[in-house]
Parts: structure tokens; sequence; C-alpha cells
């Protein structure tokens, strides 16, 4: 039987193999950005390389979602490793669609790098035949919110149940019989900063639209006929925006809406506004009290000029839980990877949002960050400055993770697995959300 040290050493050298492959895919998913539950070409490219390893593989999982399971040894335990096959919309990107805006301005190209790296690592080494575990390569699709239009017409449609990947892959069944999940981000490179963090907390959030009905009319010669939705929309923002004294700190709270519709015609008085907004916080209960807030002053803002309002509240994602445990298993192979000075342990909570961090609540889960990006997320700016970091390492990383989790006797899931308190069943996530 091979020593772990010994099963690292072989992943990381086939990862270091395939580097040519590995940052070849990672930059023709960059050049290529699908949005979420479009991802077809990126699946594709997926499967072609599962296809190369040798791989069985289900696809089509939530529409385009690919998942590669692997058998151990013993299966005592079982690990996903995931990666997000969607891109954000920046319109101006040099590689964004023209069609969609979409552009992959926040490294999830390089998630499917560094999750098909860790399939070259297992593919003809023989680690897994002396891990004591199985393990699931699951490429997730649509983890951006965004599009929430089409996301609720899919729903309507039946296509799916829910807006984010992960959330479908719950309500599908496909995470019933994993034990673990890990997962990386890209994160932005900066002069003293450490190239790998380890944790760090998430915002959950809630999805609404909101659309406004009032009463067209000639805006210049009878304003006094028609009722003004543009005027209610505008006067519910700016209640949300005197509500942002109310909410506390220590709860992260962000409310970013959007104007959709403005109205129809310069000269005819708005009488169809539409607004997308999350409303984000660190708990559930400061995302309950925040929605309360908003949908309070969007009401006002109708009745303060005679319009209608609707407010659709939509499934969002789930404030992050941290597992310590977990961390520190991905802590030290992080370390080994950079060196200790390199690596931050991270406890706090960020003020952004990951459908990882529904996962959580169910199971053991490790959302990390490798900071090899350069410019600003979710802009035109963004790019992949450290391929080294954001490809290869993450891939070695996630791999000797696995790698200590299932060896053996799958020892250390399995303690993982036992200490961990889920927040929920399945059937209490599964409600609160489809409920939406």
């Amino acid at each position: 039987m091979a020593s772990v040290q010994e099963l690292k050493k072989r992943a990381c050298e086939a990862i270091d193999k395939n580097r040519d492959k590995i940052i070849a895919i990672g930059d023709s998913i960059f050049a290529e950005p699908e949005l979420g539950y479009k991802e077809f070409k990126t699946a594709e490219k997926v499967k072609k390389a599962f296809d190369e390893m040798g791989f069985k593989y289900d696809d089509g999982v939530a529409l385009t979602g690919v998942i590669a399971p692997l058998k151990g040894k013993q299966s005592l335990a079982k690990i996903s490793v995931m990666g997000e096959l969607d891109a954000v919309v920046a319109p101006d990107h040099r590689c964004a669609d023209p069609a969609t805006g979409g552009a992959h301005s926040c490294g999830h190209n390089a998630m499917i790098a560094s999750l098909v790296g860790v399939g070259y690592a297992l593919a003809g080494t023989g680690i897994m035949e002396e891990l004591d575990g199985d393990i699931s390569l699951m490429a997730v699709p649509a983890e951006e919110y965004v599009e929430i239009e089409y996301r609720n017409q899919l729903i309507e449609e039946g296509k799916v149940s829910l807006l984010g990947g992960k959330q479908e892959f719950v309500k599908l069944g496909v995470m019933d019989d994993i034990d673990i999940m890990i997962m990386q981000h890209t994160g932005l490179k900066k002069d003293g900063e450490p190239k790998g963090v380890v944790g760090g907390g998430t915002n959950g959030f809630t999805g609404k639209l909101i659309k406004y009905i009032g009463k067209a009319a000639h805006s210049g010669g009878a304003p006094h006929l028609g009722v003004n939705a543009l005027n209610a929309a505008n006067l519910g923002l700016q209640g949300i925006a005197l509500q942002r004294e109310t909410f506390q700190d220590k709860d992260h709270v962000r409310v970013h809406p959007i104007i959709t519709k403005g109205g129809d015609l310069v000269n005819v008085v708005p009488e169809d506004v539409r607004i997308e907004t999350y409303v984000r916080a660190a708990n559930l209960d400061a995302i309950d009290d925040a929605c309360m807030k908003v949908d309070r002053a969007l009401k006002a803002g109708a009745d303060a000029v005679g319009a209608q309002v609707v407010i659709k509240d939509l499934p969002g994602y789930m404030p992050a839980r941290l597992d310590y445990p977990l961390m520190d298993v991905m802590h030290e192979n992080m370390k080994a990877i950079f060196g200790e000075e390199h690596v931050l342990y991270e406890k706090s909570i960020g003020a952004g949002s990951t459908d990882q961090g529904d996962i959580s609540h169910l199971m053991p889960s490790i959302h990390s960050v490798f900071n090899g990006a350069a410019g600003v997320g979710h802009s035109s700016e963004y790019e992949i400055e450290d391929k080294e970091v954001a490809y290869i390492a993450a891939a070695k990383t996630l791999a000797m993770t696995a790698i200590d989790l299932l060896y053996n006797n799958a020892e250390k899931a399995l303690e993982i697995k036992k200490n961990f308190k889920p927040s929920m069943t399945k059937e209490e996530y599964l409600a609160k959300w489809c409920k939406l």
C-alpha cells in the first residue's frame, strides 16, 4: 500500500504532466463564455476531457451538468469535487459573448480547469485503487444568479425547479449519497496578499422580481390622467435607501436593485416598470427582516402615487457555514503547495453569495480561494493572470485534499461527517426554497 504522501506526489506529477491540457481547457472556456443553464459548449469540453481520461459520466444533469463517478477500493465515504460551468454578465469584456454579454469575469473557467486537473490526477494513476472511498467529479451549471426572468421561465416550464445549479442537484437527488463536497474559486491577485485562502463565509440572499403597474397617458398633454409607475418605483427605491441605517453591521446586509424596464415611450406615462434585486445577509433571520423592510418600502412607493406593485420572491442562496475540520485538511495541503506564509485561514464573512452556501447546510463543504486573477471581479477588466495558481495549484490542492479524506479507511472523511450537524434536512431545505 502506498503512503498518503506517495499518492499526493503521484497526483501532482500527473497534473504537471497534463499541464498544457489543463491550461488549454481553462483558456478555451474563458474565450467562449455561456450563461447559466445554457452552458452546452462548456459541457461538451468537459465531456471531451472525461472521454480522453476514459471516465464514464452522466450528462444533461440539470440541463447542462456533467458528473463522472469514480470508484475507490472501498466505498466507505464519497467526496464530491465541484466546478462551475457558467459565466457572469460583463458585456464590455474582450471575450464577452456578443449575444448574451456573458463573460468569465468570476473565474469559473478556472474552476473547471482545476476540476479537469483533478480528473487527470486520478485517471490511470492507480490512486483510486488505494483509496477507501469514491470521488464524484461534478461540473455544475448556473451558480451566477443572473437572467432571473429566464430562469423563472425555466421553472414555469418544468425544466428546472430552482434557480441555482447546486440547488437543482440537491432537488434531483444528485447529492443524496455525497458525504463531503470540496471546491475552489479564483480570487484576485494583489501585492502582499496570500496566494490561497482557506474558508471564509458568504452571505445568503433572497431574489425579488418587482413589477409596478400604473396607468398610461400622454406625458405632455394629460399626465394627470395617468398613474406613473416609474415615480412609484423611484419612491420605493428611496424607501429602501432610507432603511439602510436599520440594518445591523454584524448582519452584512446588502440590497442592490436594478430597474430592468423603466417604461415604454418617453411621451407616455410609464405604466409598466420592472425591478430585480437581491436582499443579502449573513444569516436567515437577517434576510427575513431585511426582506420585510424592502417589501414595506416598495409597497409604500406604490401607495404614494396610486399605483400597484407585485413582488415575487425567488429562492436565492443560503449563507455559507464554515466546517473547520474540513478547512484544516485543505489548509495543510494549501500550505504544502504555497508555503505557510502565502496562505490565509479565513473565518470572517464576505458580502458575496454562492450556492455552495446551500450545500454547507446539508453536509461538510468548503469553497476555498486561489488568487490568480487580475482586474475587477464581474467587470470587463477581469483576466486570469497567474494560471499556475488559478489552474494548476488549485487542481493539486483539491486532489491532495480528496486523497487525505479517503485514505486509510476514509478515516478523516468519516470523522468530519460524524462531527457535522446539518442545520436542516434535505426535505426542510427544499420546503423553504420551493415554496417561493
